[in-house]
């Protein structure tokens, strides 16, 4: 059996194994496929693994072997689901692998914002405080978490590990999900997406993007935040309207951004946020985690597995 690996450079620049996956089949790995190449490389391929290059309606038609493509991720938008399934080919994401990492990223982010601790360290690796006239200097607000409100949006398996970190902080948890726990969830309290926006000091988005929720964080829910807050994003970018988001950064509308992703990755070099005032951004990377990828390979292989089996799991096809 034929299985190949389009991109697999992000899951593992050559820290992991690929024995596991290698142990199943003929195994070719390829650290990136311009989309012209896709079909040529695949040809003939029963099993094919992606991250984050697309497989379409066309690509399906050209590949008749296909059997299986298991997705080197949670999010599965690169796959066209429809084709799969009208072609007969099983889709499997790998769900939970990166929850605890994700979480950890976030309050990364919003730590920095709120004790600006890499700033201050840079500042003093350039000299700064052997030529400071005081014992101590600081030249951002530094702010303290306890007693301040985290506002979750989207309720899954990172946003209760959010939770849970912003609790153990001392932090107040509101929450919107379209389902809340029938039994609640302990001293979370759950509310409707504008009265969170209006409530937090924190706004942390945790929830898939979908066709309904894309440009979820507009002028208008920012106009709703009060101007001492923080939007923390490390879900998907197409969540936030950006243009809107560095106006209200660069207006003061609200106090500062912390991002992981952006709505077009990588990124133009003139993107608005990169310009904005007290916006950090990382290159996508809350998930990376050596621990969170060694999960994520262990799952990919599972899923192969147990679709071998003639039982696949975590189908999404």
């Amino acid at each position: 059996m034929k299985i190949v690996v389009l991109d697999g450079h992000a899951l593992n620049p050559g820290d992991l194994s690929w024995d596991e996956i290698s142990a199943l089949g003929q195994l070719a790995v390829h650290p990136r496929t311009p989309a012209a190449e896709v079909v040529a490389r695949a040809a003939g391929a029963e099993v094919v693994l992606t991250n984050k290059t697309p497989l379409s309606d066309a690509t399906f038609a050209a590949l008749p072997a296909l059997r299986y493509v298991g997705v080197l991720a949670t999010g599965y938008n690169v796959v066209d689901v429809r084709a799969a399934r009208a072609n007969g080919v099983v889709v499997s994401n790998a769900p939970g692998y990166g929850t605890d990492s994700v979480a950890q990223h976030a309050f990364a982010l919003l730590l920095e914002l709120a004790a600006r601790t890499g700033h201050h360290a840079a500042t003093v690796a350039t000299g700064r405080w052997a030529r400071s006239p005081d014992y101590c200097y600081w030249d951002h607000p530094l702010l303290e978490l306890s007693g301040k409100t985290m506002g979750i949006v989207g309720y899954g398996r990172i946003g209760r590990a959010t939770a849970r970190i912003a609790a153990a902080f001392g932090m107040n948890v509101i929450a919107q999900t379209p389902r809340p726990p029938a039994g609640g969830d302990g001293a979370v309290r759950f509310t409707d997406v504008d009265s969170l926006f209006r409530e937090a000091d924190v706004v942390s988005l945790h929830c898939p993007q979908t066709a309904e929720n894309t440009g979820l964080v507009d002028a208008r829910r920012l106009a709703l935040m009060k101007p001492t807050a923080y939007l923390i994003n490390t879900s998907r970018g197409g969540l936030v309207k950006e243009a809107d988001l560095a106006a209200a950064l660069n207006t003061g509308r609200i106090a500062g951004a912390g991002l992981d992703v952006l709505s077009v990755e990588p990124p133009p070099t003139d993107h608005p946020l990169f310009s904005a005032k007290n916006c950090l951004i990382t290159p996508h990377l809350a998930w990376a985690s050596v621990e969170a990828r060694r999960r994520l390979l262990g799952i990919v292989a599972a899923n192969l597995r147990a679709f071998l089996a003639g039982a696949p799991v975590n189908v999404v096809s």
